[in-house]
């Protein structure tokens, strides 16, 4: 395992974690904070980096990015749902 895996799993999970307190006060109190443009880039950038980091073998990075990416994915379904 590379240590630049280690790195970007390890900030990945920062951000994981606080998303994982986004995604739930959204559900939580049926209310969107953010806007489409800013959810739904940020999820695709996000699933490219994870195909990105999986083509150099940095699987946990990938992994990490793609659970990212998904709950970015949510805030923007969130956005939508609750306006």
């Amino acid at each position: 395992m590379a240590w630049q895996d280690i790195v970007i799993t390890l900030a990945n999970l920062l951000f994981t974690y606080s998303l994982i307190i986004q995604v739930y006060a959204g559900f939580k109190n049926k209310k969107a904070h953010l806007h489409f443009q800013t959810a739904i880039l940020t999820a695709i950038g996000l699933y490219v980096m994870a195909i990105t980091f999986a083509s150099l073998n940095l699987l946990f990075s990938a992994i990490a990015a793609g659970v990212n990416g998904t709950l970015w994915l949510l805030l923007f379904i969130q956005r939508i749902i609750y306006k």
